[in-house]
């Protein structure tokens, strides 16, 4: 398959790459290579995300993690009518209670996935706590925490792992 596409790309290019520009001599299938490995990439490393077996997700950025639930959990809860979240210069250690969330079938705890400080709360889940559900991995995330042991997130599972620890049903016992 990867043959099959490297050729499509040579002949695609082929007349094109054999023209030279006032600024390149570069052959355009090349940079254009290039360029798509490293998109690819990147974009990968910037999406990734961090779960707990609680389903708490994390996404680090810089030292900071923007922290919410996943999908899964989103979809166990039900509607979310009542976000509680931790205060902004709270200091929680790994795997320690922070906070809840409350919806009409069931209530919730949060779980922090890491230790470090709270420096910032998502605000909008207040009137809109509904976002939770509509919106767990954009505008529907809890907080951010400034990470104190970034080794920690080696713990957590990545997607693969999460997805697999789904399918297991070892979580089923646990409350969202």
């Amino acid at each position: 398959m990867a043959r099959l596409f490297t050729q499509i790309i040579k002949h695609s290019f082929e007349k094109v790459s054999s023209h030279k520009t006032q600024l390149f001599t570069i052959p355009i299938s090349t940079s254009f290579l290039c360029t798509s490995r490293y998109i690819a990439t990147t974009q990968r490393l910037r999406t990734e995300r961090w779960y707990t077996d609680t389903h708490e997700w994390i996404k680090v950025d810089n030292n900071v993690g923007t922290v919410g639930i996943s999908d899964h959990a989103q979809d166990a809860l039900g509607d979310v009518v009542y976000a509680q979240l931790p205060d902004v210069g709270s200091i929680f250690k790994k795997e320690e209670e922070c906070g809840a969330l409350e919806s009409v079938k069931a209530a919730s705890v949060l779980i922090n996935p890491v230790s470090g400080k709270i420096i910032e709360k998502n605000d909008a889940l207040e009137s809109k706590p509904g976002l939770i559900n509509s919106s767990c991995y954009n505008e529907g995330w809890l907080y951010k925490v400034q990470l104190s042991h970034p080794e920690e997130i080696k713990a957590l599972m990545d997607e693969k792992a999460y997805e697999l620890f789904l399918k297991s049903g070892s979580h089923e016992s646990e409350n969202p």
